[in-house]
């Protein structure tokens, strides 16, 4: 049988769309070491289980309810048909994804990776002191509602869309989205135990493991290569190397730039800023990836990489507790993102074919830009805040005095992160009795 020229790149297309959104799921395990090494180690597996079983209420949110809402044929405002899926063969429910190719199921696929995104950039801001039920309940609502309404707005033909909004991979759709959720968590949760001295004092929480955090940030760095490339939704080869080129352009300079705000205010380059700092420049990316030239790259997210250091004291001096600094990278930069492609977008030098406010182009992008960011702020937070206050009158929303002095691990899921190799004192020497296994006669003896 052979190939027509058509169907083949419908089979490229799909191969790279799915190939794509594993990178993005893979990102899970990225925030996942991230967010774990930041905290203590007494609540190490609480977040851990956070940020595993996000996905999985994520998944069947967006199927039940997120994907139509999002995606399927309505009004401005919201999508009224493709409510639970069959995801096999040709539909007509959902007309604002017409423009790609790909399998149904692929398209779903790839939009529930970045759905489960927005969800897992709570778990950090409202880490070492939630309580595990309330974490569930509100994940599933973001999903399915507040996350898919806004999305419909400017990804599935909704008003903003119309009114020229650009945000080709989710600064906005995506990240701000979860940090005014995550921000709305911590206002409503209060600060931890002993972060904040009377006096107005900043108390460092140390986290237990840069180790993770590090190879966290590294994950997520890769991962950005399928979020922003993948969101062509087609193996076009001249845009995919242009968007993975920009994301690497930013994230590199978010990175510098936060060291240089880090070394100055700081007076040492704090390695927890500096992984921050290359994930702002990855967010303030993602929504004018496309439309922005190397060096527009480069200036945003060197811009993006001192706000994050900015945003993380200034956070810290409104007392709002964020363990991980997800509201000052994903909430701060999102916005600042979604407003740079107003600033510079441009036709030459990008796969754009718009003009920013630098470029000559004017107020206008830029205005829309501003009311994207107004509105999806105001309904986000608002309709987050109303959540978070549910979920508190009706299952609690934070943990007891003891419990959080004592650690989420035993508390909420009954173990420790790490178990040591239990130790005897020198006059009982180690058996196997005691082991209760043979114990190998080590190799220097023999």
């Amino acid at each position: 049988m052979e190939l027509s020229l058509d169907l083949l790149k419908v089979h490229l297309d799909t191969v790279w769309v799915l190939a794509t959104a594993f990178l993005v799921f893979w990102m899970n395990a990225g925030f996942a070491l991230v967010e774990s090494g930041f905290c203590q180690v007494k609540n190490c597996v609480n977040v851990l289980a956070k940020n595993y079983i996000v996905f999985a209420i994520s998944t069947v949110a967006f199927w039940l309810l997120g994907f139509g809402l999002m995606f399927g044929n309505g009004n401005d405002l919201v999508g009224l048909t493709g409510f639970v899926p069959s995801l096999i063969g040709p539909t007509t429910d959902y007309s604002s994804l017409d423009w790609t190719v790909v399998p149904i199921a692929a398209k779903f696929f790839f939009q529930l990776v970045f759905a489960g995104t927005a969800a897992t950039i709570v778990s950090g801001a409202v880490a070492e002191r939630i309580k595990f039920p309330a974490f569930l309940i509100f994940s599933f609502l973001l999903v399915a509602f507040l996350y898919s309404t806004t999305g419909h707005w400017a990804w599935g033909g909704g008003w903003l869309s119309k009114l020229g909004f650009h945000d080709f991979a989710g600064s906005t759709v995506v990240h701000s989205v979860g940090g005014w959720a995550a921000l709305m968590g911590a206002l409503l949760l209060g600060p931890r135990i002993g972060k904040y001295g009377k006096n107005g004092e900043v108390n460092t929480i140390r986290g237990h493991s840069m180790t993770s955090a590090t190879l966290g940030g590294l994950i997520l760095w890769l991962g950005w290569f399928g979020f922003n490339p993948g969101s062509t939704m087609a193996a076009d080869g001249a845009a995919i190397a242009h968007i993975a080129t920009t994301t690497n352009l930013a994230a590199a300079a978010g990175t510098l730039g936060a060291l240089l705000a880090s070394w100055t205010l700081q007076m040492k380059p704090d390695l927890g800023m500096l992984i921050n700092g290359t994930l702002a420049g990855l967010v303030a990316i993602t929504a004018p990836t496309d439309g922005v030239s190397m060096a527009g790259a480069l200036a945003i997210g060197f811009i993006a990489g001192i706000l994050v250091v900015l945003s993380v004291m200034a956070f810290d001096k409104m007392r709002v507790d964020d363990p991980v600094g997800a509201i000052s990278v994903h909430l701060v930069n999102g916005i600042w993102g979604t407003l740079a492609f107003g600033l510079f977008a441009t036709s030459a030098g990008s796969v754009g074919t718009v003009n920013g406010l630098l470029y000559g182009g004017g107020w206008t992008q830029l205005g829309a830009q501003a009311t994207g960011v107004l509105a999806v702020g105001l309904f986000t937070a608002i309709a987050a805040a109303f959540c978070w206050l549910v979920i508190r009158a009706v299952v609690g929303m934070r943990v007891s005095t003891m419990e959080e002095l004592q650690g989420l691990d035993v508390g909420e899921h009954g173990m420790p992160a790490y178990v040591l190799v239990p130790s005897f004192p020198a006059e009982e020497p180690l058996t196997p009795a005691k082991l209760g296994r043979p114990v190998p006669e080590p190799a220097y003896a023999r």
